[in-house]
């Protein structure tokens, strides 16, 4: 590090004589591992932010690993799947291994951009970017002390190690893009200045409060019992376990509940077997491929639940605000900056969620549900394709969503898609 206390990849421009042109459509090369066939809030992120870049005129390109290799013109652009191993005790996870492979793929691709989803397995590619002079961006998903806890590391353990990655990922890339002030705290504290704050999005027009379904509601819960939701992947660092301590404090208190998990994952088989074992009304349907009956199961809800205790955003609790479902979500997460006054928070164990279900069960059925809604509405995809073109130093021409999504700011055009302001940076930093 300098002697002036700077960090070294912040005393100068990441890519001098590159190819950071921002006029006109760009190439937006996307690289992105554990994309399984029944991830979620991932996969979801990622169809819409190509959607939206390519509804803003640039040629987004997204390179995923899978079974077999193919190469498609989808509503998010070009999608190319290229062979990957599965990640052994993952549920299905497949990770890009092939370096020169992949190599060989950026070249011909020749981006004008790179965005990268994986902090780990991709990182070198932030070196080639560097050496090609091509803008690149990490995307931080996930915080990564927060996994390493959940994984069993003792805290300083995975704070001392999430630092040294972390500052090896900040040196790599000209920008680090968090979702949220928890996924940036992890590099403001190692004094990384080329991060930028971009939240993400739900659809409001496809997830809204009429979806309400009273025939599915009475399918899995009878009219004096409260229906519980859990959306998620069912793997160790979502904690989906609390879910079910919560299940069966509520149970002991006597409140009439029932639980319904939506989602697949290595711990589903132990988690199934539990429920049995200690007779919790819990329905396991496994990966929902249906968006639109996921969308009417979140909006026939009474509460959802959000447990992962490292989850930096949160798409599917903030889906089932869009749906007027009031969500209680760790508060270990980035969750409570999300959902604000409208949900509430809890500590990691079954009997505080357990109590913050029933404070959300006291108020009244139709101002909950206004509330949740309202929240989401302040988080609308547009918003987040353009706080996304932004951090790419990307022309940003995004047609408004659908329903309201927040106040204009001072001066601010009342209607339009906001452009420089969707970015929040964190500290100073940039592209060159």
């Amino acid at each position: 590090m300098p002697a002036d206390g700077r960090s070294p990849w912040t005393t100068g421009p990441v890519h001098p004589g590159g190819r950071a042109r921002t006029d006109g459509p760009l190439r937006i090369v996307r690289l992105a591992n554990f994309v399984a066939p029944a991830s979620g809030g991932l996969r979801t992120a990622l169809r819409e932010l190509g959607k939206g870049y390519r509804a803003a005129g640039h040629q987004p390109v997204l390179v995923v690993p899978g079974e077999r290799e193919s190469d498609r013109e989808t509503e998010q652009g070009r999608v190319i799947t290229l062979p990957g191993p599965l990640l052994p005790g993952t549920g299905g996870y497949r990770v890009l291994t092939d370096r020169a492979r992949i190599t060989g793929l950026l070249q011909e691709l020749a981006p004008d951009r790179l965005e990268v989803s994986d902090r780990t397995t991709l990182r070198w590619t932030g070196k080639w970017a560097r050496r090609a002079r091509v803008p690149a961006v990490m995307v931080s998903h996930e915080t990564a002390d927060g996994v390493l806890r959940t994984w069993g590391l003792p805290e300083g353990a995975a704070r001392r190690t999430a630092d040294a990655l972390n500052i090896r990922t900040a040196h790599t890339y000209a920008r680090v893009v968090c979702t949220t002030e928890f996924a940036e705290r992890e590099f403001v504290r190692i004094g990384a200045r080329n991060v930028v704050r971009a939240p993400l999005g739900v659809d409001l027009v496809e997830r809204h409060p009429a979806l309400r379904d009273p025939g599915l509601r009475a399918r899995y819960a009878r009219a004096a019992e409260a229906l519980l939701v859990m959306c998620s992947r069912l793997s160790p660092e979502k904690r989906p376990g609390t879910a079910l301590d919560a299940l069966e404090a509520l149970r002991r208190r006597g409140r009439r509940a029932v639980l319904v998990v939506a989602g697949d994952g290595p711990l589903r088989a132990r988690l199934a077997q539990r429920a049995r074992e200690r007779r919790l009304p819990v329905t396991f349907l496994g990966h929902v491929r249906d968006r639109a009956f996921l969308g009417a199961l979140q909006a026939s809800a009474d509460v959802c639940l959000a447990p992962g205790p490292a989850e930096t955003f949160g798409l599917a609790a903030l889906e089932a605000m869009a749906c007027g479902t009031p969500v209680v979500a760790s508060a270990s997460s980035a969750l409570p900056e999300v959902i604000g006054a409208s949900g509430a928070v809890a500590e990691d164990r079954g009997e505080a969620f357990a109590e913050a279900v029933e404070l959300l069960l006291e108020r009244p059925g139709p101002d909950r549900r206004a509330a949740a809604r309202a929240r989401a509405e302040r988080f609308g995809w547009d918003i987040s394709v353009a706080a996304f073109l932004t951090a790419h130093d990307a022309p940003v021409t995004v047609r408004q969503a659908a329903g309201p999504v927040r106040p204009a700011a001072p001066g601010e055009q009342e209607g339009a898609a906001p452009v420089r302001s969707a970015v929040r940076p964190a500290v100073s930093g940039g592209l060159s």
